[in-house]
């Protein structure tokens, strides 16, 4: 089975709340949407983004958009008005998290 970086066939966006980062992954063809709920695990998540993340991440399907939504607790050095980082609303995670590698979807 071949790997594919994850930005190839799903964009992302990202929002926060706090020191909450909200990372929603959508594929770029709706026919992959099964396919992205198989490949885009918790474990993966947390595997890939490890090192950005301090808290617990909690995962969604959401069909009627078909999307992926991960709301990563804890991940925001504290948020917005309490962080010296450079990314202080996380946009970066979504960017970060495209460039996972994952199964190629089977067609």
């Amino acid at each position: 089975m071949t790997d594919v970086l994850l930005h190839e066939l799903a964009h992302a966006r990202a929002g926060d709340k706090g020191d909450t980062s909200i990372l929603s992954v959508f594929p770029l063809d709706d026919a992959d949407y099964g396919w992205l709920c198989e490949v885009l695990t918790v474990e993966r998540v947390v595997e890939h983004l490890g090192e950005h993340l301090r808290g617990h991440v909690t995962r969604y399907e959401v069909p009627l958009v078909q999307g992926v939504q991960l709301v990563c607790q804890h991940a925001l050095d504290g948020g917005v008005t309490t962080s010296l980082a450079v990314d202080t609303h996380g946009k970066a995670l979504s960017s970060r998290l495209l460039a996972m590698r994952v199964p190629a979807p089977t067609r």
